[in-house]
């Protein structure tokens, strides 16, 4: 588990095959390594991925085909910076909100306009996941905790301050930058609370389960 609190920008030093997966090395500046192991969990733009090498500077992770198809990890090319954050332990500070490194899907920026000393940034999301995604609730963007100003459809906008964009990758994001999307894990668990007995069901939290359920009344 993680926050959503990015501790250090690291990048990608080597990429390398083996077999369908890859090997990837990152070099880490400004994250203290010393308490990391083999075997332990590191998010890396959001993805929960496992050290499996340690060195002086940095750590690298194996990374599967499911990730590499469902994440912009696979995308990632030598000298990309990234977004770290070592897992949460029970003496960590909860600055964000729960984050489990599973991406569920990645979207892409729409538009960064400036608002004030921040900046608005609106993003689009795949139609699957779109209806997890409440105003006011959180999401992980790139590893990064974020509360949502507002919802459109498949679209939603979340302010970006001053020092959020100095230290992670937002920086130097533009339009039609694939991002990685993990909404609130509640949302996720609710639905599937909801569901009981039919689970299998692709349609949705709808006014009908929500009767049924006894959430809505006459």
């Amino acid at each position: 588990m993680f926050t959503g609190i990015i501790q250090a920008v690291g990048t990608l030093r080597e990429s390398r095959e083996t077999g369908a997966d890859r090997r990837m090395r990152f070099a880490v500046d400004g994250l203290d390594l010393t308490a990391l192991q083999i075997g332990d969990s590191m998010a890396v733009n959001g993805c929960c991925l496992t050290a499996v090498e340690i060195d002086a500077d940095g750590f690298a992770a194996d990374v599967s085909v499911e990730s590499l198809e469902r994440t912009t990890l696979g995308r990632l090319k030598t000298g990309d910076r990234v977004n770290l954050e070592p897992a949460l332990t029970l003496s960590t500070p909860l600055g964000g909100h729960l984050v489990s490194g599973h991406i569920d899907g990645v979207g892409e920026v729409v538009s960064r306009t400036p608002d004030g000393r921040s900046e608005r940034w609106r993003f689009r999301a795949p139609a699957a996941i779109a209806h997890y995604i409440a105003e006011k609730g959180s999401i992980a963007i790139e590893g990064i905790s974020l509360t949502v100003n507002g919802v459109d459809g498949a679209e939603f906008d979340v302010n970006i301050v001053p020092h959020t964009s100095a230290v992670t990758t937002f920086g130097a994001y533009q339009a039609g930058q694939p991002v990685n999307l993990e909404v609130d894990l509640l949302a996720r668990y609710l639905e599937r609370l909801l569901q009981g007995s039919g689970a299998a069901s692709t349609g949705g939290v709808s006014e009908a389960l929500l009767r049924r359920n006894g959430f809505l009344r006459d």
